[in-house]
């Protein structure tokens, strides 16, 4: 009695000791090439999920001006921007996730990246304002972090008709500052020259007021960032004439900034692909530096 046909790709057991070695051989390897392309398969079928939707889910930090915040009944900023010019650029339209940074970046990476909040919301397709660092990636894979498009830095901000130069915190000596509360400006000001400056620190509860404090003449100057300062200086008309931003060096603040990019959940390579060829569009067609422009920021290149 001849044994029945075997069908599809099920084999028994009984005939497998049957098959020559070679056979074996090339089985070993049409079995892991399938395996392969079954570990691939979420990342397409994602993204071609997006595409037939026709939508793209941006997560974007909510009170994070210059790059998104409430304005009126709707979010503007840097990051808002970005997010519509990728889904054009996509031929997507774009749903905003705005969420509440938590306590750490890894929870907001775990929230609205690869698992999605407690309390149901998320995760989107992709996050912006992720930072791109190489301890931060490896200790996050279940995130893939790409396409750095900003660097960001802490500058001093100065009144200089108050404080004509400065090389170092200590130069501030005497002299009220200001900075958001738990930025890391705050901190160095506040461990600067060795705790000189402590008793004329201000802090803030964002990087708004403390600079809204220099310009009314509160303090003489301010601890945040390149982007709070560029943009608060075009919203509110002020004489750039009157102001000097310099890099400044301290223990507590990050040598040479820290890009920013964008994330997705691990596995997702073509999504992650499409991402990064639309910002490279828009860099190389000038839409990134203009919307920067827009809010009065100079384009940093991560």
């Amino acid at each position: 009695m001849t044994a029945s046909p075997v069908r599809g790709p099920r084999l028994t057991v009984s005939i497998l000791p049957a098959l020559p070695a070679r056979v074996l051989r090339w089985l070993g390897r049409v079995l892991l090439a399938g395996a392969a392309l079954l570990s691939m398969a979420p990342a397409h079928a994602d993204l071609a999920r997006i595409r037939q939707a026709g939508t793209l889910k941006v997560a974007v930090y909510k009170g994070l001006p210059p790059f998104s915040a409430l304005a009126g009944s709707q979010y503007a900023g840097i990051d808002v921007a970005l997010a519509q010019a990728l889904g054009k650029a996509l031929g997507l339209s774009v749903a905003l996730m705005p969420f509440d940074a938590d306590e750490n970046m890894a929870d907001d990476l775990r929230a609205m990246v690869w698992r999605g909040h407690y309390l149901g919301y998320g995760p989107a397709d992709v996050m912006l304002h992720v930072p791109v660092d190489r301890a931060f990636m490896q200790a996050n894979d279940k995130a893939l972090i790409i396409a750095p498009y900003y660097r960001e830095t802490f500058v001093l901000v100065r009144d200089r008709e108050r404080v004509p130069d400065v090389r170092g915190l200590e130069d501030l000596a005497g002299q009220p500052t200001g900075a958001a509360a738990g930025s890391a400006g705050a901190n160095a000001l506040l461990s600067g020259g060795g705790g000189v400056l402590r008793d004329r620190v201000r802090i803030y509860p964002e990087a708004g007021l403390a600079l809204h404090a220099l310009f009314s003449g509160e303090i003489a100057a301010a601890l945040v960032t390149r982007a709070q300062y560029e943009s608060a200086l075009k919203a509110g008309g002020h004489a750039a004439s009157r102001y000097a931003a310099s890099d400044i060096s301290a223990p507590l603040l990050p040598p040479r900034g820290w890009a920013v990019g964008m994330a997705v959940k691990a596995g997702e390579r073509e999504l992650a692909e499409a991402l990064q060829s639309a910002l490279d569009t828009l860099r190389g067609n000038g839409e990134l530096a203009r919307i920067f422009g827009g809010y009065g920021v100079s384009m940093q290149a991560p």
